[in-house]
């Protein structure tokens, strides 16, 4: 027969369960507003009766009672793994929006101040000095408006430059992110194995290391899978970033400077094997493509305007005769964007004239004017370049807004499934009180019966 305190036993097992079930309850309340923090729950199992009786008894009792097994986050890895997807996917477009918006500040089109402003004025002198071929000073005024579309020009280059050597400047900042966020990943899988060997549990831990993995989901797309021992394995592209307690390090190298890039192209590598990373998403792989393609695209199509604009000129310029009654020499030197300049300074040089011998006719001047419209000119190319950035741009906008409403859902996701809910604790506190008054019952009943048994019952 059961032992006669084995009720005892039972009671205070029932006591300790509930008063660990307020405690839970009461961390989840303290965290309610904790970033990360995972909402924890007690898993409760019944303690059964003797596995092994006395020789010559039956074990005739209900069991021992209640246990905690364990105390557990409340995770679900299905979850967690889209939220990780959708902020890569929001790393990304972000990135490639501040690129992109970098490159539309810079470019200012369309407004008054713009390089299309520039060469309408430009075109628009040619007519002036198709008027009045003889006037010195309008030649003058032709001249200095040339080189105005030709600052403009290199100032968007240099401006180009300055936001490619920024750009590289954030790819070391996001490498060395990496680098330092997954050395704490991995020190925080020692302690959470260390604590869940120990029995210490390691919840807490946990969470600020799936917080870490979450932004390293934001900046390099990094995906996790957890490990039997506690511990997760982190990837970028396939590739492992982190094994446990083991880091693999990220170096960028490659260029400082645009111009630069064409002969050492940037790269981003792993340190122990040196084999070439393409991320696919994250925030660095948004800026590894403006340093590799978006950038150097718009060096190339600026490149393409000025030199466009160089050829058309001169090769116009060039059939034209000046005041003196030369043939036009030429007019805009360089290759690109970089360098191109007026190599006139003499505005008696300017071949306005169409007529050998240096007449005052200023027909020459007049087709210059007519190059703006020219299917192959620079205000076509300028144009076509400035449509596709500013298609490109928008749809990167609405690709990123669109993304910020999953990225969100994903996250309320994530807050639905492990969030901590104020009534629900409330309620839970409720139902813990009431099992622990009721052990506490139990407990004091078995203490009057067994009071009675012992002090009140008469012996035979």
């Amino acid at each position: 027969m059961p032992g006669t305190f084995g009720g005892l036993t039972t009671a205070i097992n029932a006591l300790n369960t509930h008063r660990n079930l307020l405690e839970v309850a009461g961390q989840n309340v303290a965290n309610a507003n904790t970033p990360g923090y995972s909402r924890q729950r007690a898993d409760l199992a019944a303690i059964g009766g003797q596995g092994q009786p006395a020789i010559y008894a039956l074990w005739q009792g209900a069991g021992s009672g209640v246990a905690v097994q364990d105390i557990v986050r409340v995770r679900d890895a299905f979850t967690d793994a889209r939220d990780r997807t959708e902020h890569a996917r929001g790393g990304y477009l972000d990135g490639m929006q501040t690129s992109l918006d970098q490159v539309e500040q810079l470019i200012n089109e369309p407004s008054d101040q713009g390089l299309q402003a520039q060469l309408h004025t430009f075109w628009s002198a040619w007519h002036e000095v198709a008027n009045s071929p003889g006037n010195l000073p309008v030649r003058t005024q032709m001249l200095g408006q040339a080189q105005t579309v030709a600052i403009a020009l290199n100032d968007a280059n240099n401006g180009l430059n300055a936001i490619w050597a920024t750009t590289r400047g954030q790819l070391d900042a996001q490498v060395q992110d990496i680098n330092v966020t997954a050395n704490s990943i991995a020190e925080l899988n020692q302690a959470v194995v260390r604590a869940r060997t120990s029995g210490t549990g390691g919840n807490e831990l946990a969470d600020r290391r799936d917080q870490l993995v979450l932004h390293l989901a934001d900046v390099a797309g990094a995906t996790a899978q957890p490990r039997a021992d506690g511990s997760v394995d982190v990837f970028i592209s396939g590739s492992t970033l982190v094994s446990g307690q083991s880091v693999r390090p990220l170096v960028a190298a490659g260029a400082n400077t645009l111009p630069g890039a064409t002969s050492a192209p940037v790269t981003l590598t792993w340190s122990d094997t040196g084999t070439a990373l393409g991320p696919t998403s994250g925030a660095v792989a948004a800026t590894m493509e403006s340093l590799t393609t978006t950038l150097p695209g718009v060096r190339d199509s600026l490149d393409s305007v000025a030199g466009t604009l160089a050829s058309t000129v001169n090769g116009q310029h060039a059939l034209g005769y000046d005041l003196n009654g030369d043939p036009g020499g030429t007019f805009f030197a360089g290759t690109g964007a970089a360098d191109i300049r007026v190599a006139i300074t003499d505005p008696k040089l300017v071949a306005a004239s169409s007529t050998p011998g240096g007449t005052l006719d200023g027909d020459n001047a007049d087709a210059m004017a007519l190059l703006s419209g020219a299917a192959t000119g620079p205000d076509t190319t300028y144009k076509t370049f400035v449509a596709d950035l500013g298609s490109t741009a928008s749809t990167i906008h609405q690709r990123s807004q669109m993304q910020s409403s999953l990225t969100q859902a994903a996250d309320a996701e994530v807050t639905a499934q492990s969030g901590v809910s104020l009534d629900e604790e409330m309620t839970d506190m409720l139902r813990f009180q009431r099992g622990y008054e009721a052990a506490s019952r139990v407990l004091t009943s078995l203490d009057s019966a067994l009071d009675t048994l012992i002090n009140h019952t008469i012996g035979f």
